[in-house]
């Protein structure tokens, strides 16, 4: 009887909690989405986060202990976004675009208004032209090193 326990109680041995016998182990977690030309991959085990964002010139991969995300969105078909919050609690927002460009901001200076993002006004001029429209813009970031411009204005939400 002692022998047939052990025998039995074998394959339950070395098990991660939640596994079942004759099970593979649960896969980690992750996140994929591709977005015209740019791929944006992340992956999460134990607490640490790992993503990589594919584009035609190449790859970047971070890793980071988050409070949130990392998060993937994939605007017009062609802008891939990227959202995190540090575990400080400061989060992150980037946006990748097919032609190589990458704008970030805290994530203090983005709103979401449904599923728009909305940027400071200055972010406008360094997006492409064809991509200008995925976004909306605010006027709430007026700084001496980068003051909004008083034509600039009239492109304001409210």
């Amino acid at each position: 009887m002692l022998l047939a326990t052990a025998v039995l109680a074998g394959p339950a041995y070395g098990q991660s909690p939640g596994q079942s016998p004759g099970k593979p182990p649960a896969p980690q977690t992750g996140n994929e989405v591709a977005c015209g030309p740019l791929k944006g991959e992340s992956s999460r085990k134990d607490s640490t986060s790992q993503w990589t964002i594919s584009s035609p010139s190449g790859k970047t991969t971070e890793t980071g202990i988050l409070k949130s995300g990392p998060r993937f969105e994939c605007l017009d078909g062609a802008i891939l976004t990227l959202e995190f919050a540090s575990t400080a609690g400061h989060g992150v927002f980037e946006a990748y675009f097919p032609d190589g460009s990458i704008i970030s901001y805290g994530r203090q200076q983005i709103d979401r208004r449904g599923a728009r993002f909305v940027l400071p006004i200055q972010a406008k001029a360094r997006i492409a032209a064809q991509w200008r429209a995925a976004f909306d813009y605010h006027c709430k970031l007026d700084m001496p090193a980068d003051p909004i411009l008083a034509s600039a204005r009239a492109d304001c939400i409210r």
